[in-house]
């Protein structure tokens, strides 16, 4: 069996821990070292040792993490940025040109609609919105210019559910590329690249560092052609995962099964408590039989993760206030963390889609469930309802 055979047939909690976490060949140290270096000796004028030269270009350290992401979502490549930001500023350049078009949800990261809206737009980029949970809608929204099909899911804040494989045909009957942020699910619970996308994007910041302590992101892709224009752009941008960051990324992803089950199974709890609230008159999460995508996420995702919003009776007010009260719930943006985390995504995460075909409901309140005791959780959730 080949090194390749052997890597796909291992389980993905396996590959979690092992892929890309080779043994220190110098002192047999069982973790990567942190290569905390800017430049490599060179055996000779072109010399280079081990493919090392600056680490801009390379570092052993993040070569270590890139080669884990492309083994957990099953790709040819993984590359690592110091943000998911940077990760998909380094996607569009390399996808796109000026003249292009890109359909974009309409319901995403508020970050990611800035990239697009004030960053991207400027290049000569064009953009449409469109509801990605429907594939005639996604068809609709196609031009002849269309490049890329951008996709989120679960999305947020909403947490809508796109068909994957789904759209995934509608993109490239067109001639597009399908990106999906997986940033929500995670490859323990989804891996789209099985399911037809061509590159899938993610914020390491979240759920694969877990602990709130790194800010990263990456790109996977199995298409060896996007792979080397990737990678070149991202030596020739330079918006790369530090060592050190690399690293932190690596050991919070070997426990990223084990954490991915505890945030789903407290999620699954606090969407049902939810869901029985007097004050509470709409919960989004996708493992709840009457979501609209339920059925579309039993099929394509393992368990259905640990984001949970919710909206409550008394408008935008009384969802700050339940904000504002919570104790265990740490109000703050970001997600992902091993911390429960409370937020109110109009005047925080999502302030910037105001105005637009992304605004988020102003009453709407975020959670990322974190893997404390679910009593303790739904107890606070409980006081700060009211």
């Amino acid at each position: 069996m080949t090194d390749e055979q052997s890597r796909t047939a291992r389980a993905f909690e396996t590959l979690a821990i092992h892929a890309g976490n080779t043994a220190d060949p110098l002192t047999g140290a069982v973790v990567p070292p942190i290569y905390q270096v800017s430049t490599y000796k060179q055996d000779g004028v072109g010399g280079l040792r081990g493919g090392y030269e600056y680490s801009r270009s390379a570092n052993p350290t993040r070569t270590a993490l890139e080669e884990n992401l492309a083994a957990l979502e099953g790709g040819r490549r993984g590359l690592a940025f110091a943000s998911g930001l940077a990760a998909e500023d380094c996607l569009l350049r390399t996808l796109l040109s000026p003249g292009d078009h890109v359909v974009i949800p309409n319901d995403a990261y508020g970050g990611t609609f800035r990239l697009f809206a004030k960053v991207v737009s400027r290049w000569g980029v064009e953009w449409s919105v469109a509801d990605t949970s429907d594939p005639a809608a996604v068809r609709a929204a196609l031009t002849p210019r269309t490049k890329a099909v951008w996709v989120e899911t679960p999305s947020n804040p909403l947490l809508g559910i796109t068909d994957i494989a789904a759209v995934a045909d509608v993109a490239h009957t067109a001639g597009a590329r399908l990106v999906v942020d997986n940033t929500f699910a995670s490859p323990y619970l989804q891996q789209p690249i099985a399911l037809g996308a061509d590159v899938v994007v993610h914020s390491t910041t979240k759920y694969m560092g877990g602990h709130s302590d790194v800010v990263g992101g990456a790109l996977v892709t199995n298409d060896a052609g996007i792979a080397e224009e990737l990678a070149f752009h991202q030596n020739a941008m330079g918006a790369v995962a530090g060592p050190f960051d690399a690293w932190l990324v690596l050991r919070g992803i070997k426990t990223l099964a084990v954490r991915m089950d505890r945030h789903s199974e407290n999620a699954t709890r606090v969407a049902d408590m939810l869901s029985a609230h007097p004050e509470v008159t709409q919960v989004l999460y996708p493992g709840l039989p009457e979501h609209a995508g339920h059925e579309v996420a039993a099929k394509q995702m393992k368990a259905f993760g640990g984001m949970v919003s919710f909206r409550v009776r008394g408008g935008e007010e009384a969802a700050v206030r339940v904000c504002d009260r919570a104790r265990l719930f740490t109000l703050g943006e970001s997600l992902g963390g091993v911390e429960s985390l409370i937020e109110h995504p109009g005047r925080m995460t999502h302030a910037s889609v105001a105005g637009s075909a992304l605004e988020v409901p102003a009453d709407l309140v975020r959670l990322s469930v974190g893997i404390e005791s679910g009593d303790d959780l739904l107890a606070d959730l409980k006081q700060a309802l009211g």
